[in-house]
């Protein structure tokens, strides 16, 4: 039997300020992105003011030399991980979102101006590279918000963090603590299925698509073009790997059984037989529909990279224990 809570004044006091901030951080990024490819945006200065019916939205960007801690949480413990290493690959939206933001008009040094705060992290680039583990990323974090006043004064809430990968704020340890109120941007909303408790609330926080290619998102200068439905030979494409799922490996064993439909090359992540970037765009453009099964986590970066190759994506959400037949 389910039990009903009354909803007091301070719920709904709460909401609102959720709502509120929801609708700034949306905003700020509507804007950003207008910013960037407007073709007049660039006889603005950063900072020129524009006519508006209301005041700009304004943001600060803490700096990695401003709070003890902060820049071990961008190149790692020994200052050696640089950005454009944190660029590549999936998880480049920690880098790319900071980098925007430092470019735009909207930015602010005063932070009794700000309307929110971004605080810069690539703990996910940094702790694949080793340069920090899980315990040192906690206690670099503690000791990062122990010193931020701002952050004391309104709990976090209006402070923005990205957390680019499947496991989402749970990089670091004490999230339910310290990062229960903040703005969180992550391509994973549900990480209940490994763990008790999601990081992921859907009246703060906010889905971001993973980091495709730069060299596939421009429309005008893509560098693998789609190609016609009726030139491609393929049905079907799988272009991951397998990490022992068994959804995946069944996938990997119906490629092998239907070639001419289905294609699941054994992907190659060293060496000289390593599959390039182009070559995996020229292999997923090559199918109509792009599977997409799940793997460590829910979320998948096939499902965003097929947008660019015009393939239809099909999220297959198979459990570890779940089997695909022929006949599926």
């Amino acid at each position: 039997m389910r039990h009903q809570h009354a909803c007091s004044r301070s719920h709904q006091v709460g909401a609102l300020l959720l709502v509120a901030a929801t609708f700034l951080l949306t905003r700020l990024f509507d804007r950003l992105l207008l910013d960037t490819s407007s073709p007049s945006s660039s006889s603005f200065p950063l900072n020129a003011a524009r006519p508006s019916s209301s005041p700009d939205l304004r943001i600060y960007v803490y700096s990695e030399d401003e709070i003890q801690g902060l820049r071990t949480l961008l190149r790692g413990r020994d200052g050696t991980v640089a950005a454009a290493t944190c660029l590549k690959g999936q998880w480049g939206t920690q880098v790319k979102i900071h980098q925007l933001l430092l470019k735009s008009r909207f930015r602010t040094f005063n932070k009794d101006q700000a309307n929110l705060f971004f605080v810069p992290s690539y703990v996910k680039c940094v702790r694949m590279t080793g340069a920090l583990n899980d315990k040192e990323i906690n206690q670099t974090y503690v000791k990062v918000l122990s010193q931020m006043p701002y952050f004391r004064r309104s709990s976090g809430r209006d402070h923005i963090f990205v957390f680019p990968s499947g496991a989402g704020a749970h990089l670091f340890r004490s999230w339910a603590t310290f990062l229960n109120r903040s703005i969180i941007l992550t391509p994973e909303g549900d990480r209940t299925d490994k763990r008790g408790t999601s990081a992921f609330n859907t009246w703060k926080d906010i889905i971001i698509p993973g980091n495709v290619d730069d060299s596939m998102v421009k429309s005008d200068a893509r560098a693998v073009q789609p190609i016609p439905l009726t030139k491609r030979k393929y049905l079907a494409n799988f272009l991951g790997r397998a990490q022992g799922k068994a959804g995946r490996l069944q996938l990997v064993k119906l490629a092998k059984q239907y070639p001419d439909k289905l294609e699941s090359p054994e992907l190659k992540l060293s060496g000289p037989n390593k599959l390039g970037r182009l070559d995996y765009f020229k292999h997923l453009r090559n199918a109509k529909f792009c599977l997409a099964p799940r793997g460590e986590s829910s979320w998948t970066l096939r499902f965003y990279e097929s947008f660019f190759v015009v393939s239809s994506p099909l999220l297959l959400l198979l459990k570890d224990d779940f089997m695909l037949n022929g006949k599926s």
